[in-house]
């Protein structure tokens, strides 16, 4: 059975078990017709110049052969609402995704005014609620991805650092959540972007905020190769299959973005994994888009870190089909 009937008979057990009175063959007919017809994978990207970077972005759309539909960037609690950016995302016809942290960009874990509880208690609703008002102004849609990777201990909203307990992340994601829903930002879609998990992490259910809270689900994933002692060359169906299953069952039904990927080149061979990611993601039937982390920062992730693998983004991109088998 090719990997296409195969989706199409998970989606027919679906239907089934909504209580579809049609025949077997019937739903195969039309579980086909729907991943035949599914939208190609999006491509998102983040540079380190952002979107305002007008050079390194047509660099990045010339050599993969097509503009990226997503522009991804980062902003923390000190910036003000990025409509420069906004605007320069627009003029290219992409979506923003925009990446808000909830501490001071370089001053460490430990940063006691920007605990959890000191979100839900009020200390930044002044600068929570401009922001509302600034993207409801703007009125059109935006990604937003609030205290992203909020599983792992590196950043200073995660539950058991920065004096947080269980529970703080929900309770500050659901306050700010409403602060700019109340401003009138109903254009915003709110993505809940953990890590891919290690055994270690607390579970991914301690720290969803609840499907009323949420629009989109994510992961940010990386292939480290051997770059550092603790890590090894994962394909990405070894990095991303069970939480991705795990997140199918933490928000079921939500829409998935690969939030942040990329891969190292020691360790394996950078290019062939680019040719395999792009079809095993277009492949998940409710992953959307991935947003190539394209910087040199722990290790050279960007996706033209060689001339091998500059083309096989490219090459893969250009072959993905709304349904590869």
């Amino acid at each position: 059975m090719t990997g296409r009937r195969v989706r199409a008979a998970l989606l027919v057990i679906l239907l089934v078990l909504c209580g579809s009175a049609v025949t077997a063959a019937a739903l195969i007919e039309v579980a086909e017709a729907r991943i035949a017809n599914r939208p190609p994978l999006r491509l998102g990207l983040m540079t380190p110049g952002g979107p305002t970077a007008s050079d390194e972005l047509d660099a990045a759309a010339a050599a993969l052969g097509e503009h990226p539909s997503i522009l991804m960037w980062y902003e923390d609690f000190a910036q003000p609402p990025p409509i420069a950016s906004l605007q320069a995302t627009a003029a290219r016809g992409a979506t923003p995704l925009i990446t808000w942290e909830p501490w001071a960009w370089g001053e460490g874990v430990d940063q006691p005014r920007f605990a959890s509880d000191r979100i839900v208690a009020g200390d930044h609703d002044g600068m929570i609620a401009a922001w509302g008002q600034a993207l409801a102004e703007w009125g059109e849609p935006v990604l937003l991805r609030y205290g992203h990777e909020m599983n792992g201990p590196w950043y200073p909203w995660t539950d058991g650092v920065n004096g947080n307990r269980r529970g703080d992340y929900v309770a500050a994601w659901r306050h700010v959540h409403d602060l700019v829903e109340g401003a009138g930002a109903t254009n915003v879609r709110w993505v809940w972007s953990p890590s891919v998990p290690t055994d270690d992490m607390p579970p991914m259910e301690t720290l969803y905020p609840g499907s009323s809270y949420v629009d989109v689900v994510a992961l940010d994933g990386y292939n480290w190769g051997t770059s550092s002692s603790w890590t090894s060359w994962e394909e990405p169906a070894e990095l991303f299959g069970k939480p991705l299953e795990t997140l199918r069952s933490v928000a079921p039904g939500k829409p998935i973005l690969i939030a942040e990927t990329a891969s190292a080149e020691v360790g394996g061979d950078k290019a062939a994994w680019i040719r395999t990611l792009i079809p095993y993601l277009s492949s998940q039937l409710d992953v959307e888009a991935v947003v190539w982390f394209n910087a040199d920062k722990e290790v050279d992730w960007r996706f033209d870190s060689s001339t091998e693998s500059e083309a096989a983004l490219r090459e893969a991109l250009a072959a993905r089909r709304p349904a590869a088998d």
